[in-house]
This record gives C-alpha cells, sequence and structure tokens, in this order.
C-alpha cells in the first residue's frame, strides 16, 4: 500500500488537500476533484467537523471512487492517527515530523509524509524509516533549499506544501530543483470557490494543473 501511494502521488505530480466544516462542500470537492483525474487526495484535520466529515468521505469514496486514496492531513499526535486509521485512511502528513505517527504508520505498513523544513527534521524522519518528505512551508524555504539539500538524501522524495502556485514558472521552479509532486492548497481549492460552491471550476483548475504537470514532467 506504501508502494501504491507513493506512486499515485508521483505519477499525478500533485497531491491536492483540503478542508471545509460542511460535509457535503466536502464530498461535493472530492468528486469534482476526482472527475478531474486526481487519484490521491489529502483532507485536512483542521477543525471539530474534521474526523465526521472524513468519515463520509470514506463512504463515498468507497461506493462511487475506489480507486481514490484517501489521506489524511494534520497529524499532530498518535491520537489523532489512531482515529483516523480507524475512519479507513489510506495515509497520513504531519505539519512536523512526529515521532509517535511515525512509529504507528511503520508499524502497520502505513504511507506517512512528515513536514520538515530543516535538515535536522529530515535526518530524523529518515532515520526513522520515512522516504517520502513534506518540505513545510513550501513558501519560506522555496526551490534553492531543496536544490543545496538534495544530494544529502539521494533516497528520498520530496513534495513542498504550503503557498505552492498555481503557475507555470512555480510550479517548474519546484520540479527543476528536484521535487516528485507539490501540495496544493488554497491556491486550487480557495476559500473563495468553496464558498461559492463553485465545484465546475474547482474541476476545471484541477484539471488545468495535472496537464500543466504532465507538461513540466515530460520536459
Amino acid at each position: 500500500m506504501k508502494q501504491k501511494i507513493t506512486q499515485a502521488i508521483i505519477e499525478q505530480g500533485m497531491l491536492p488537500l483540503y478542508f471545509n466544516a460542511d460535509e457535503t462542500v466536502s464530498v461535493e470537492i472530492l468528486r469534482a476533484i476526482y472527475k478531474a483525474g486526481v487519484k490521491a487526495v489529502e483532507y485536512t484535520n483542521r477543525g471539530e467537523a474534521a474526523l465526521n466529515n472524513f468519515k463520509k468521505l470514506v463512504e463515498v469514496r468507497n461506493a462511487e471512487m475506489k480507486d481514490m486514496l484517501l489521506g489524511v492531513g494534520t497529524i499532530k499526535n498518535l491520537q489523532q492517527a489512531e482515529d483516523y486509521i480507524a475512519a479507513g485512511a489510506d495515509f497520513m502528513v504531519s505539519p512536523g515530523y512526529v515521532k509517535e505517527v511515525s512509529d504507528k504508520a511503520n508499524s502497520i505498513g502505513m504511507f506517512y509524509a512528515p513536514g520538515c523544513m530543516t535538515p535536522s527534521e529530515i535526518i530524523a524522519a529518515e532515520n526513522n524509516g520515512v522516504t517520502f518528505i513534506k518540505l513545510f512551508p513550501g513558501n519560506m524555504l522555496g526551490p534553492d533549499f531543496l536544490s543545496s539539500i538534495k544530494e544529502i538524501f539521494p533516497k528520498l522524495l520530496f513534495m513542498p506544501t504550503g503557498g505552492v502556485d498555481t503557475t507555470r514558472e512555480n510550479i517548474e521552479g519546484w520540479f527543476k530543483a528536484g521535487v516528485c509532486a507539490v501540495g496544493m492548497g488554497s491556491k486550487l481549492i480557495s476559500k473563495k470557490l468553496m464558498e461559492a460552491k463553485d465545484y465546475a471550476t474547482i474541476e476545471t483548475s484541477t484539471k488545468e494543473v495535472l496537464s500543466l504537470i504532465q507538461t513540466i514532467k515530460n520536459k
């Protein structure tokens, strides 16, 4: 499963992430990005409604989109990890490196991507069996940061998240620096589009970004 998730994220070159307190809106966004061609998504654990919404997403996924890999983000402690594993999460992502969560993922063979912003954090994660690093916050670190550390970590895969833009220039800069994918949150699934329930635009812009990434990767 770990390999399958790694492969799915690499293939689409992007991991969309979002949260909405409204269950219906959360479900409709999932449908929209699935229609756009997304096969792996991160639903962010951000707020009281997150866990119940996630359970609903799993239910809808199981009924309508069996090939969608549903992950959970912003996992900061073991309790949260266990709650979401019980709810049916396929993978976990954190804003920082959490050893207890990493240990839990290791014990069940689950994909876990911790957020790291220093070589020390990356080393700690790598020493505990992590192979996929979320560079966070991406806009603070920038592609130059990855370019300068990449050679020290030849076996690791990197994905920046936080402030990654949908422009060709921004995405291309990251891929040139050596990322395997980019995490895309509010620049793709914006608050404005969610509030307007504009699922058609979310679908169209997701399609456009997926297509742009393929173009950049195949250059």
